[in-house]
């Protein structure tokens, strides 16, 4: 009962994370499973078949507050059902010690592009007239859903960022239409993973626990936004996974005692400074927009 109370939390953090930021439960909730010792394809299946649930419910919000564009939704979400697809048929085809390294280092890179992305560039983008090209939607949804099949997260950001550079679609638009398109990802990627994977290892305790509480959360994360600003939470969730997932990475790689802690040490204080910058760019556009000079105050009103 304990263990499934602690993965109920770690669902309930990654779509809290999610739900604020509009991508990262994937990652967020495959790194925690992977510092747990879960293996790789039974994490990135749990996950998947939990997001089943938690996209839907996601997905059917959006789409209420108008915050879905169904000809994206639709360009995006069939080639990123496919990608997902495939990816889950080839995770399940390796063996976990084979894929860690790779899945690790799959996730740093993200989670640094996570930290970089939300701490010093601000994730903003202007919105120009136009549509994003279907061009751009097919290639893109395809190797989204792979990497996220093959990663256990990767849809949200490697999709949002993608679409926001575009400068073709408000955030808002971006966010809703990937987490409605993320439906139809989960559904194929867990379809994938039944189809490769011996059923006896798909683990429905993790995926009832990660489920309930991303339920939870979900109506949580709409009053989470307002209270903490999306570039802090950004800033806060990408180093964790660069850290946590370095840890694998170096401990695969059989580093000695001396240059992990080294190595901690810089990650560390590289993430402490990019929430510092971040806290200092939020108060300075507050200040500026208020006409005075940056002062201290509390991180509310994320949005702005």
């Amino acid at each position: 009962m304990q263990k499934f109370l602690v993965l109920a939390v770690f669902g309930l953090v990654a779509q809290l994370i999610d739900g604020s930021l509009g991508m990262a439960y994937g990652l967020t909730s495959s790194t925690l499973l992977l510092s747990a010792g879960v293996a790789p394809a039974v994490a990135s299946a749990s996950i998947h078949l939990s997001e089943v649930g938690t996209t839907l419910v996601s997905g059917v919000s959006h789409w209420k507050l108008g915050n879905t564009d169904w000809r994206v939704v639709a360009w995006l979400a069939l080639p990123g059902g496919a990608g997902a697809f495939v990816g889950a048929v080839a995770l399940s085809s390796l063996s976990a010690e084979a894929v860690v390294p790779f899945v690790a280092l799959f996730l740093v890179v993200l989670g640094a592009y996570v930290l970089v992305r939300f701490a010093f560039l601000g994730g903003r983008a202007p919105v120009r007239a136009g549509a994003v090209s279907r061009k751009v939607l097919g290639p893109l949804g395809l190797v989204a859903g792979f990497l996220d099949a093959m990663g256990g997260g990767g849809w949200g950001p490697i999709s949002t960022p993608t679409l926001l550079s575009s400068g073709k679609m408000e955030p808002r638009k971006v966010i809703g239409t990937v987490d409605t398109s993320e439906f139809l990802v989960a559904l194929c990627a867990s379809v994938g993973f039944f189809v490769a994977l011996d059923r006896s290892v798909v683990a429905l305790p993790i995926v009832g626990a990660l489920l309930l509480g991303g339920v939870i959360a979900a109506p949580l994360a709409a009053w989470l936004v307002r209270l903490l600003h999306p570039r802090v939470l950004g800033s806060a969730v990408g180093g964790l996974i660069v850290l946590t997932n370095g840890r694998t990475l170096m401990r695969e790689a059989g580093l000695g005692a001396d240059l992990r802690y080294a190595a901690y040490a810089a990650i560390l204080a590289l993430w402490a400074a990019a929430i510092v910058v971040a806290v200092r760019a939020i108060r300075a556009e507050r200040s500026e927009r208020a006409g005075r000079p940056p002062a201290g105050g509390a991180l509310v009103g994320a949005g702005d």
